[in-house]
């Protein structure tokens, strides 16, 4: 496809993957770019994200949001996500320094976790179970649980007991109508509305996963309505990457991706057109391809 062309291109020609036109270096969309550059088999455009991802990194194994802006620390996820992709694409040999840091980055992120809190009937979760937050010290919320799910997964350790719990977090807190909101089921008897991207990132995570409870499937179902051509972006993108994690397709898709492609401002952002190249890939997105069933196919 032409278009996605063109925007690998310009991802491989940039020098500061960043979250704006002429912005500094960020984390997540580096990690992004080097995924989709992997994805579609630019592999040594790949490795020069990942060169730059790798200066971000903190001895601890944490990756910061940018090289002045070393916590919060959830991009640790997406980082180790792209050395792995890395370690898959590899021709040769990883630099000894990406494997160290892809593992004490899981090594860092098997050390950390949202806290729990005493029930309370009224949030409509178990409060007790432990994902990942966006910031240390607050309570576990879907997209970075989701993300550290599929980070962890990458590097073999989907067995992991605090893998088995965040899959069982995400699936507690997907609400029983389908889709997720962002944390809460709901708020003082209210239920929350769902959101496509915390949805489609859920999804991904679950991607294998047995769930007797019917949610995962409502979820589908969900994304599968909601999702149109006017959806922005990154929910675009997201929502499609969590239904092909699931073998499914939308007719209109492509069409909705290209359309997403030529949109200008905020929507023309190197980490939002990462995020619709990968989209593009469906079920040979990088970020599908570590669950077991995906593995095994």
């Amino acid at each position: 496809m032409p278009w996605v062309d063109d925007i690998l291109n310009d991802l491989a020609t940039e020098s500061h993957w960043s979250y704006r036109d002429g912005g500094p270096l960020a984390a997540e969309p580096t990690a992004l770019a080097a995924l989709a550059l992997y994805g579609h088999g630019r592999v040594s455009d790949a490795w020069r994200a990942c060169e730059r991802l790798a200066s971000l990194a903190s001895e601890d194994g944490s990756v910061g949001v940018m090289a002045d802006q070393a916590t919060p620390s959830w991009p640790t996820s997406l980082a180790l996500l792209a050395w792995n992709a890395a370690a898959c694409n590899a021709a040769s040999a990883l630099p000894a320094t990406w494997r160290s840091h892809a593992e004490r980055a899981a090594e860092w992120l098997l050390t950390v976790s949202g806290d729990a809190q005493p029930r309370n009937a009224d949030l409509g979760h178990d409060t007790m179970l432990r994902g990942w937050p966006w910031v240390l010290g607050t309570h576990s919320w879907v997209e970075p649980t989701a993300l550290a799910v599929l980070a962890l997964k990458s590097a073999g350790l989907s067995s992991h007991v605090r893998v088995r719990d965040a899959v069982r977090l995400l699936i507690d807190r997907l609400l029983p109508e389908g889709g997720s909101n962002y944390g809460n089921t709901t708020v003082l008897g209210q239920a929350l509305r769902p959101h496509v991207t915390p949805s489609g990132l859920a999804l991904t995570a679950l991607a294998g996963e047995r769930d007797a409870s019917g949610r995962i499937e409502r979820t589908i179902a969900y994304l599968a309505q909601t999702l149109n051509r006017q959806t922005t972006s990154m929910s675009l993108a997201y929502g499609l990457i969590g239904l092909a994690a699931h073998d499914r397709t939308l007719r209109a898709a492509d069409a909705w991706l290209e359309a997403a492609s030529h949109r200008g401002g905020r929507e023309a952002a190197p980490f939002k057109h990462a995020l619709v190249a990968l989209a593009a890939l469906k079920a040979d997105c990088p970020l599908i391809s570590y669950s077991p069933n995906k593995r095994a196919s």
